[in-house]
């Protein structure tokens, strides 16, 4: 069955006439043995064909390779149904739902086919569960904070958590269908406002899948300075999320502190890009604003000052027994329960699985220059916290060494037309995690398929699991932990 896959790389194309196509039983064969072997599943998805057939692609990746296994099968328009992998592979169950109500295939014997983003018609089909002193609580869609919609909805006995269900999808923002119908010019905007706290990650994977379908090379210079953009935006999230967790265990001087070196990297990402979030910086050949040396010293000694300030105040915040107390043991995630599911990004590695698209599928600048993957091994809040830590240090310690040889080079080569009937894959390591971007052109060069995922898709069923067992009043410390996002998750 060897000869029956296409060996890709990160930010590569492929012509479509090139991916093997299986038989239903030799695809999910394949898929299992080789899941089985250590691979997981980056990405399944469907896209109509010319002639009208469902096509199901399949994506699988190595933690320790830098290697990617693309092959798919086809389903006929008059038969659009399958047998489900999810008994066998629990981290497929996302990835079926999706394309059972993205092309109203059915998939004989999955356990749970519950839409995760089209409108209930009906009622949706939330778990049950009976008994003395059991009772449930429901939580949004509408919150009272200024956050996007998402339904909570916790079975519980007395005080601790049975199970609890996320219902997502709310707005049907439609991103995928409007990228494949705008210009390029709108586009990369589309791509900036897939999540607003990811502008550079998911602008970085839009650049990539565009700039592999066009053979444009990007210099080594725009590659550092996307580098440099990526990283700031990591160190504001994670900086915001210490913050956050801080305040909601009421320890409140690590919350206004990390909330103002929050402030400080944006404003960082300001004076490079225009913008405190990144946007219109990076575009398809490289990016549009450069670092004069004058720059590069006052970035310089603006993060020497915040790793000092950031590991004297993560030292008080990380031995403090209150906080400890509040941290350790609460939302735990396990490795195995990871692999079993295909979590990605701080969630896999607060639980020691060593998940970072930077070292696996290295791209750009991180080619050359390296970070080492943070871990952590209880996989609670306070691993999920530490986490954030860690990579914190090790981004500033990349840029400065980044700093002390910037490479030479055009900022933008402008991309030439898109190559038709190709396929291209661009993965990025975002600060939520594992970001994948696919683009399919047809024989007009016309983007016929564009997917998205972003790494809450993936995580989302984390927190579900996180929260079992757990007193109902720690849901919000451990929902901040995760942190993730409803927009991405509402293609």
């Amino acid at each position: 069955m060897e000869s029956a896959i296409l060996n890709l790389k990160n930010n590569q194309a492929c012509q479509m006439s090139q991916i093997p196509l299986l038989e239903e039983k030799f695809f999910q064969a394949r898929i299992k043995e080789a899941c089985q072997g250590g691979a997981r599943l980056v990405n399944l998805f469907g896209l109509i064909e010319e002639n009208t057939a469902i096509r199901v692609l399949a994506f699988l990746g190595y933690d320790d390779e830098d290697k990617l296994l693309l092959f798919s099968m086809r389903l006929s328009p008059d038969k659009p149904f399958f047998d489900s992998m999810t008994p066998d592979l629990l981290q497929a169950h996302l990835f079926e739902r999706e394309i059972a109500e993205q092309f109203l295939v059915q998939l004989k014997g999955h356990p749970w086919l519950k839409p995760i983003r089209k409108p209930m018609t009906r009622e949706p089909g939330f778990f049950r569960v009976k008994g003395e002193e059991t009772h449930e609580v429901a939580v949004g869609p509408v919150h009272v904070g200024i956050i996007e919609p998402g339904h909570f909805r916790f079975q519980c006995h007395g005080e601790e958590i049975l199970n609890l269900e996320i219902q997502l999808g709310y707005q049907h923002r439609g991103i995928e269908n409007m990228m494949q119908e705008v210009s390029s010019e709108r586009r990369v905007w589309l791509a900036e406002s897939i999540a607003g706290d990811t502008v550079i990650g998911h602008g970085l994977a839009y650049c990539g899948a565009m700039e592999s379908l066009s053979d444009c090379h990007v210099s080594p210079r725009a590659e550092a300075l996307r580098a440099v953009a990526l990283e700031l935006e990591r160190l504001a999230n994670h900086a915001g999320d210490l913050g956050a967790l801080s305040g909601d265990i009421g320890f409140l001087p690590a919350a206004a502190y990390f909330g103002r070196l929050r402030g400080e990297f944006l404003n960082l990402l300001m004076a490079l890009t225009g913008n405190r979030y990144g946007r219109s910086f990076c575009r398809p050949g490289g990016v549009l604003f450069d670092m004069d040396s004058k720059m590069i010293d006052e970035f310089r000694r603006r993060l020497l000052k915040a790793q000092q300030e950031i590991r004297e105040l993560s030292n008080l915040f990380f031995t403090k027994p209150s906080v400890l107390g509040r941290l350790e043991n609460i939302g735990i995630v396990s490795s195995e329960t990871v692999k079993q599911f295909g979590f990605v990004g701080p969630t896999a590695r607060a639980a020691g699985c060593a998940r970072d698209v930077r070292m696996d599928h290295a791209y750009g600048m991180y080619r050359f220059h390296q970070i080492p993957i943070s871990l952590a091994e209880n996989g609670d809040v306070y691993s999920r916290a530490m986490i954030r830590w860690l990579e914190s240090q090790r981004s500033i310690d990349f840029l400065l060494e980044l700093f002390a040889r910037m490479p030479e080079g055009d900022l933008l080569r402008p991309p030439g037309p898109l190559k038709g009937r190709h396929l291209a894959l661009s993965m990025v390591e975002g600060w939520r995690g594992e970001i994948v971007h696919v683009v399919v052109t047809d024989s007009n060069s016309k983007i016929a398929r564009y997917k998205i995922k972003d790494p809450s898709f993936n995580n989302w069923m984390a927190l579900t699991l996180a929260a079992r067992g757990m007193q109902i009043s720690d849901f919000p410390l451990c929902n901040k932990s995760f942190n993730l996002s409803y927009a991405g998750h509402d293609l």
